[in-house]
């Protein structure tokens, strides 16, 4: 199995080509995917962009919970979003946003509650969909992904703090803040 694109590969900060052919290719590359994100765990993965695998296509999968099935959402276009934002992720309690490209860095991002996605599924169908929580969140930091935009960048751009995984005295995962200068 591929590893999974770590920063600063500038793969992953180039926006992605749009899918034109739904073919074996195509399917070949969801399959690498899927194996990715469900191998990914620390932090375990929810969702994995085309160029985090090295495909420099506009393509993620989702999965929020152990229990939902992987989705895949081809050439998707966020073409509406609610004005009301998030305070961080919703459904988690320390709110940090964190990334499989970006291991052990965490930051809050205020993302839109609400949005409409235009998508493609693997046969090449166009669908319409709305979507909101936690869902919404990783759909945003995917297409993010696929436009060439880490959440380290929207973390700075909302003047937001950086944490690191750290342990503590008795061995146990903590958060730390990390001083940036």
């Amino acid at each position: 199995m591929k590893p999974i694109v770590h920063v600063p590969n500038p793969l992953l900060t180039i926006p992605a080509k749009p899918v034109t052919s739904f073919d074996k290719k195509l399917e070949g590359m969801i399959a690498d995917m899927k194996k990715m994100l469900l191998a990914a765990t620390n932090p375990k993965g929810v969702g994995l962009a085309g160029s985090q695998a090295g495909f420099p296509y506009r393509f993620f999968l989702t999965k929020p919970t152990e229990k939902d099935d992987i989705r895949v959402f081809i050439n998707p276009e966020i073409i509406k979003h609610s004005k009301e934002t998030t305070d961080g992720v919703p459904q988690r309690e320390n709110k940090l946003e964190g990334c499989l490209s970006i291991p052990k860095i965490w930051g809050k991002v205020r993302r839109h509650k609400t949005l409409t996605l235009r998508y493609q599924d693997k046969t090449g169908k166009v669908h319409k969909e709305k979507f909101s929580g936690f869902l919404a969140t990783i759909i945003q930091h995917e297409t993010d992904h696929i436009n060439g935009i880490l959440f380290t960048h929207r973390v700075i751009e909302q003047k937001e703090k950086f944490y690191q995984t750290a342990k503590d005295e008795n061995g146990k995962e903590v958060l730390e803040e990390i001083e940036i200068k």
